[in-house]
């Protein structure tokens, strides 16, 4: 597969991981340096860096579904400070580059993530997740076209790093949105983020998560990102990350065919930890006899 260019970093091939759905350095300490020689993955994104550490969500925290998982796991990390002295370091030994994944609760909890993380060389571009409720609002931020603008006004200015956008797929026009990402700054956009979802306790009736309801993803997703990515396609012109679902080439061909530039492996990997190569030999080869333009 010929090396592509994203947002100027270039890649071996179009498949990387989505944020939380991978964790490099527990995958590490269980395979040692093989998985470093044999990386699954054109990019790391991390899991969600928060300024302060957070414990995540009570268990339980998942729920097996029909063709995928309800995950209510609450984003715990260990906070800038942690990411900084602690992960940081080791995810830089990686043999690819890093898109570290941010969140915060106001804009200037995001401003001060993203002014932390400029001045890192070992640092790619960020990934701002914007699926979580401004405090000062009470509007959730990805969902609402006027909250991404200004949060991209506010953050644009503090990095020449490329800006992913991570759309939550929770909103009543995801394309809108979309296309006030890109207008306030955005360099890419990326999605499905999880859908929301719950699921209940058989022998008592009531929730079964520890944080009531959770993120539905896995195959049962799959269709709804294709909508939301082609949807998003139509209306801007900055490169996708599409995922949801994806099991294989041919999966990851469908996101790519509706608009999608890199393809993100997320549940699947929870099942095989490499299969991130898996995809892109597959896609490789798909790539070799379908209409997908060569340069993808």
């Amino acid at each position: 597969m010929t090396p592509i260019d994203f947002c100027g970093i270039p890649l071996e091939h179009p498949i990387i991981n989505g944020s939380g759905t991978f964790d490099a350095i527990a995958a590490h300490r269980a395979f040692g340096d093989e998985l470093r020689e044999r990386f699954p993955f054109a990019a790391f994104v991390s899991k969600t860096v928060t300024l302060e550490p957070r414990q995540g969500n009570p268990p339980p925290r998942l729920w097996e579904v029909p063709a995928g998982l309800i995950n209510s796991i609450g984003l715990p990390n260990k906070g800038l400070e942690g990411y900084l002295a602690e992960d940081l370091p080791r995810l830089a030994q990686l043999p690819v580059p890093l898109i570290v994944n941010v969140m915060g609760f106001t804009r200037e909890q995001v401003a001060e993530l993203v002014d932390a993380f400029a001045a890192r060389d070992e640092v790619a571009a960020l990934e701002l997740n914007v699926s979580c409720p401004n405090v000062e609002t009470g509007l959730v931020m990805g969902a609402d076209p006027d909250e991404v603008a200004a949060l991209l006004q506010r953050v644009r200015p503090l990095t020449d790093k490329p800006l992913i956008v991570k759309l939550t797929p929770n909103a009543s026009d995801v394309a809108a949105v979309a296309a006030a990402a890109q207008q306030a700054g955005a360099t890419a956009l990326s999605l499905i983020n999880t859908l929301r979802g719950m699921a209940l306790d058989p022998r008592t009736g009531s929730p079964w998560l520890g944080g009531t309801t959770g993120g539905v993803s896995g195959a049962a997703v799959r269709a709804v990102a294709l909508a939301q990515v082609h949807a998003v396609a139509q209306v801007t012109n900055v490169p996708l990350i599409g995922m949801g679902g994806v099991q294989s080439g041919r999966d990851a061909l469908d996101l790519i065919r509706a608009g999608a530039d890199l393809v993100a492996v997320g549940t699947e990997s929870f099942r095989d930890p490499i299969v991130g190569s898996r995809i892109a030999a597959e896609l490789a080869a798909l790539l070799q006899t379908s209409e997908v333009p060569a340069s993808v």
